[in-house]
């Protein structure tokens, strides 16, 4: 494996750098003060839709998707150090350069496996980000981590589908742009393939019957520029046949083909978000006293930075080496390594986060700075996209087949 970036990579890593550090991180506090000001707390700052029009004119604009008739065109291999340079403002940066989960996961799909109408009527208004939209796979009432669990029905009646259920943590569904959900549920629930039984239904967010419930909080937080997460209650709501996605029963499959990538674009974020961890506690370090001398004079926090360096330069490799495998020999190829990085990277990262909290002290857990947010972001990673216990069953399975 070659470890240089090749000169794609190395002109889109300046030009976003240089957007980071001349109209992101300024912006992240005007954008929390117009968001106060704004009559709903869903609604879109100002600042952002301006950041938006500057990331496309840059050209920094769909990075993530590799199909170039879509997207940027870019490998995985490409993406890993822009998606790391975004993870350094997840408030703002993947939201403004069109590569903010849940839609990059939705557009996948939708350019995929979707046809040509669902690409005309879906796809194109999320590339060009004028709507957003919302992925509903899991529900309150049972364990999501195993997908076949799901209870919500996808009725076939003559030309329709009728929806019934109840999903929780719907990202980007109280988002006012959000217009369309991609609904998994099971068509087939007592066929004879538990992995053949689901399917997913494109549900547009004003179909009768679709109800909003409310927004969910992670850690107090309400997570407003990824568009919250909503429950969401489908009672009988009908929609045509023809916005099956792929055909009946894989849904399951689609599902796996959709978190393959988010996944590790999860993880590429992470890194960044370590990088600004590390950052803020070298600041915070050298510019506090306590007990006689600053903080970066106190062989506890060297041990803290030292150990956080260490990490993030193991994390990388690791996940470096997975987006160059997902390259090369494809997503199933890369399976263990997928496994492995959704594994380690959110812990690692939530035990950086947490010394860095501990280095701001009360300044931590407040507002003032990102870094208690940022945490509450990783966390929450241990668990979406399937939780850590899923992926260590599966990996430690594969390790044990070879001795079976």
């Amino acid at each position: 494996m070659d470890f240089a970036f090749d000169a794609r990579t190395e002109e889109l890593r300046a030009k976003l750098l240089a957007f980071m550090d001349e109209y992101v991180h300024p912006a992240e506090a005007v954008a929390q003060e117009q968001r106060a000001a704004l009559a709903s707390p869903w609604d879109t700052p100002a600042v952002v839709e301006e950041l938006k029009a500057e990331a496309r004119r840059q050209g920094l604009w769909n990075l993530f998707l590799p199909d170039a008739e879509y997207g940027a065109g870019l490998t995985n291999l490409q993406y890993a150090p822009l998606a790391e340079i975004t993870g350094r403002s997840p408030q703002l940066a993947p939201t403004v350069t069109n590569c903010a989960a849940p839609d990059t996961g939705n557009m996948e799909v939708l350019a995929q496996f979707g046809d040509e109408r669902q690409k005309k009527q879906w796809l194109e208004p999320l590339l060009a980000g004028e709507i957003r939209s919302a992925f509903a796979m899991t529900e309150p009432e049972v364990a999501s981590s195993d997908a076949t669990n799901i209870t919500t029905r996808i009725e076939r009646d003559g030309e329709d589908y009728v929806i019934t259920g109840r999903k929780w943590y719907i990202s980007g569904a109280m988002d006012p742009h959000c217009k369309i959900f991609i609904v998994m549920g099971k068509t087939d629930p007592d066929g004879p393939d538990i992995r053949r039984q689901q399917s997913m239904v494109l549900v547009p967010r004003d179909t009768p019957g679709v109800t909003v419930t409310r927004a969910m909080k992670v850690f107090g937080y309400e997570d407003h520029y990824h568009g919250g997460h909503a429950e969401v209650v489908f009672d009988h709501a009908r929609v045509p046949v023809s916005n099956l996605i792929g055909e009946e029963g894989g849904g399951f499959a689609i599902a796996q083909a959709r978190l393959g990538p988010g996944r590790i674009h999860h993880c590429m974020r992470l890194i960044g978000m370590a990088e600004r961890a590390i950052e803020l506690m070298c600041r915070r370090a050298v510019a506090r006293q306590a007990f006689g001398k600053a903080l970066a004079q106190q062989g506890v926090v060297h041990n803290w930075i030292a150990d956080a360096r260490v990490t993030v330069e193991q994390l990388r490799l690791l996940v470096l080496k997975t987006a160059w495998l997902m390259d090369t020999v494809g997503n199933r190829g890369a399976h263990t390594e997928i496994q492995a990085i959704k594994i380690a990277t959110p812990r690692a990262v939530v035990d950086i986060l947490d010394r860095a909290i501990q280095l701001h002290g009360a300044g931590g857990v407040s507002q003032d700075f990102p870094v208690a947010e940022l945490y509450a972001a990783a966390r929450t990673l241990m668990i979406a996209d399937g939780p850590d216990e899923v992926h260590q069953r599966s990996l430690a399975r594969r390790e044990l087949r070879k001795y079976l």
